[in-house]
């Protein structure tokens, strides 16, 4: 492609397109996607081997800098050569590596899409990490289900092309692998024995805790009711900090406003007279929908006063790219009790294990968190039919110090507890808050942080 005019305005080391600027094309490796810069406006296209889907567009804020639907901002940055850059998207941690094209992919141009079930298929085929992990052969799978989705396709029936993706699915009981068909149905299968998080069951445990663990007594509340602190009733030297979840902070839900409200809840908790008080501190985040893992490793940083390791994330065939927390300028650095679950998710779970390494006395009580970790890829459906269909799956690692991953199982605790068990509500018990307590109360030796 030549362009008879060019001009460029270079802010730092970052060129901004103007509407004479030839378009730059870019494949962000691993992740399906294709990206095109022309003017101010950036496209997105999530390509496979057997397809190219026009996607979501942004607008251009900034030297490399977009927003897109839903306020997502992706931010371009140099690589190290002419051919390579970064992406960084807000609220996910690190950077995707981008290689440049000379053209978008041939198959942008097809007018001729593939059936949805081969696009899924093909994506998942692509990008999926754990197939061997979960024990499934994806081309059997194929086998098993393709002609009936292409029937379902070709006579319109989306209740049974619904129903055919759904129950290929299902053997995955991967919490971040999700199918959303407005209209019709929504799918998503947690790991067997775990409850997934929802508003209800979070206001009930909430009530319960108040009530039971706290005494009655008020928890004060921030970010939308999603983060909320007591210092214990009866050991003022002990504080209780809840998350429901790493987002939803705010009405705008950004992840800029979303940071802001965290900073402030966290300063308006850890004052200068309450950590001069402050001997332990209980996280609770047994019922965590997750979010941000941005906004993870922020908390994280309010809670050393040193820095260290969380995880490396990596994909099929990029490095892992190592995390690091550092602390914030007001941080408190002693023991700290996780309470975890099958019911803390995703950047619930990064958190988590962002903690392992934490230099101070840490410990996890409970049980296994819910075993997913990755961000998740959106991908829509090809055809004017299902234009609104869309289903996720993951394709990152989320590696530890020595390369495990918890994907699958989980994380599990140091101390094994039940977590909101009908027996445990019914006779009125939390039997992981107690042993909370009793551990910084020092009744039981400090066990090794990791």
């Amino acid at each position: 492609m030549t362009a008879t005019v060019v001009t460029a305005v270079t802010i730092g080391a970052t060129t901004v397109a103007t509407a004479d600027t030839p378009p730059q094309f870019w494949t962000v490796q691993d992740y399906g996607t294709v990206l095109e810069q022309r003017g101010d406006t950036l496209q997105t296209y999530q390509v496979t081997d057997i397809s190219c889907l026009r996607a979501e567009a942004g607008t251009r804020t900034g030297a490399g800098r977009y927003v897109l639907p839903d306020d997502d901002v992706y931010t371009i940055a140099p690589g190290d050569g002419p051919d390579r850059a970064t992406l960084h998207i807000d609220g996910s941690v690190g950077n995707r590596t981008l290689r440049r094209l000379n053209a978008l992919p041939p198959l942008c141009a097809n007018s001729l899409e593939p059936p949805a079930f081969d696009v899924l298929w093909q994506t998942f085929r692509e990008n999926y990490p754990f197939f061997e992990a979960k024990g499934i052969d994806w081309n059997q799978v194929r086998d098993r289900y393709r002609e009936r989705a292409l029937a379902a396709e070709r006579t319109g029936n989306d209740a049974d092309l619904f129903a055919t993706l759904s129950e290929m699915l299902t053997p995955f009981h991967d919490a971040h692998v999700t199918l959303r068909a407005p209209g019709v149905g929504l799918f998503g299968i947690p790991r067997p024995g775990t409850v997934t998080p929802s508003p209800e069951l979070d206001a009930k445990v909430e009530s319960f805790v108040r009530q039971r663990d706290l005494g009655g007594a008020a928890l004060t509340e921030y970010g939308r009711g999603r983060i909320s602190y007591a210092d214990l009733p009866g050991h003022p030297d002990y504080g209780y900090l809840r998350l429901s979840g790493f987002s939803g902070f705010t009405d705008s839900d950004t992840f800029a406003d979303n940071s802001a409200e965290l900073d402030r809840a966290l300063n308006d908790i850890f004052t200068p007279d309450r950590k001069a008080r402050l001997h332990g501190l209980i996280l609770d985040l047994r019922i965590n929908g997750g979010g941000s893992d941005s906004l993870g490793l922020q908390l994280a940083a309010r809670l050393t006063d040193r820095p260290y390791f969380a995880y490396a994330k990596q994909t099929r065939t990029t490095e892992p790219q190592p995390q690091q927390v550092r602390p914030a300028a007001t941080v408190f650095a002693g023991p700290v009790a996780i309470l975890t679950g099958g019911s803390t998710v995703s950047a619930g779970e990064t958190f988590t294990q962002a903690m392992i390494e934490r230099p101070a006395p840490t410990i996890r009580i409970g049980e296994s968190t819910q075993g997913v970790f990755s961000d998740v890829l959106e991908r829509k459906f090809p055809g004017a039919r299902h234009d609104t269909w869309m289903f996720g799956l993951p394709n990152e690692l989320f590696r530890t110090a020595d390369g495990r991953t918890f994907d699958g199982p989980g994380i599990p605790p140091q101390i094994p507890e039940p977590v909101f068990t009908d027996e445990e509500i019914g006779s009125h018990r939390d039997s992981a808050f107690d042993r909370a307590v009793r551990w910084l109360s020092d009744s039981e030796p400090v066990r090794p942080h990791r």
